[in-house]
């Protein structure tokens, strides 16, 4: 009995030295992860997230369980995330809006996303395109440019909401350009472009996947891609940049979070693994259709990424008054 019990003493001991880093990476994953997606089932973000839950699950051998969790533009989701256990299992999909507008757009706002949540990796990012209705005298971006200076305010672009991706887009390109439009913010981005199709908008920025269908139907034309690279689907249109707006580069992004202080070799570990993933041909050919070339980088890498997104995108909250809807 003397020699059972310490034994298990001397075990016990040697376990408690071991950093609690290294016990959390010896027992991860234990349970099934949860991946909390901050908008409701069906949308481009909801496909990416579940081809990737699927795969992971695939790799780290236990369930992914997806939860969506729509609401607060994106700051419930970032809370649940926030709050939860720092021990791997609970993962979030953030992206430019929760994650690198949010914090600006509304001021005080808790928890902050830089201190609550580490990064993991960028999956993805998605360029927008600039679109305008067939009957906008305009065939390319330069051309749109002349129109708005010539006739300040008198040009219209709508988006999903203050504070979202299309919305930015257009901010920013105003900002850049130094044009006077007006931005009409709509309750999704499907309703904007029905208005855009049916002529009640001027112009728009959108996700791929939502307008390549109207492009190639001929009820919008894309005028300029928001990246700093052409998209592979469009190759004939050309970028902002190229197009007549030096510098400008925005591209609406995905990146996995899990919450602040979860051991570094459990965050490295879901790097790996999601980054593995990405590069499976079932991956590469659903993010293509999504128009999202996949990353995969480095948490460090993701990191500094997001900061400089916060402050880029602040000074465009500030120079162009965005304000929540």
């Amino acid at each position: 009995m003397t020699i059972v019990r310490a034994s298990r003493r001397g075990v016990l001991g040697a376990a408690l030295t071991l950093p609690a880093a290294a016990l959390a990476q010896e027992g991860w994953p234990n349970r099934p992860l949860r991946l909390i997606v901050p908008y409701a089932p069906g949308g481009g973000t909801d496909v990416l997230a579940r081809s990737l839950a699927a795969k992971v699950a695939e790799r780290i051998g236990v369930p992914i369980v997806v939860d969506n969790r729509p609401g607060g533009a994106g700051n419930l989701a970032t809370r649940l995330a926030a709050e939860a256990p720092a021990d791997g299992h609970t993962l979030l999909v953030g992206n430019i809006g929760p994650i690198a507008v949010n914090p600006s757009l509304f001021p005080g706002l808790q928890p902050d996303p830089a201190e609550a949540l580490a990064p993991v990796t960028l999956l993805a990012a998605a360029p927008m395109l600039m679109l305008v209705h067939p009957d906008v005298p305009a065939r390319t971006l330069s051309e749109l440019l002349d129109l708005a200076r010539a006739r300040p305010g008198a040009l219209n672009y709508g988006s999903a909401g203050n504070g979202s991706a299309n919305h930015l887009a257009g901010a920013y390109l105003a900002l850049m350009a130094g044009i006077d439009i007006v931005h009409v913010p709509y309750r999704g981005a499907g309703p904007a472009l029905n208005d855009l199709v049916a002529g009640t908008l001027a112009m728009m920025p959108a996700s791929i996947p939502a307008a390549i269908g109207l492009v190639r139907d001929g009820r919008v034309r894309a005028l300029a891609v928001s990246t700093a690279r052409r998209a592979a689907v469009l190759p004939e249109v050309p970028t902002v940049a190229e197009a007549g707006v030096p510098g400008y580069e925005m591209s609406a992004w995905y990146g996995i979070l899990v919450p602040a202080r979860t051991p570094a070799p459990v965050v490295d570990r879901l790097q790996r693994e999601i980054a593995a993933s990405l590069v499976t041909p079932e991956l590469r050919t659903r993010f293509a259709a999504e128009g999202a070339e996949p990353s995969g980088d480095t948490p460090q890498a993701f990191g500094a990424f997001a900061a400089a997104e916060r402050r880029k995108w602040a000074e465009v909250v500030r120079a162009a008054r965005i304000v929540p809807d």
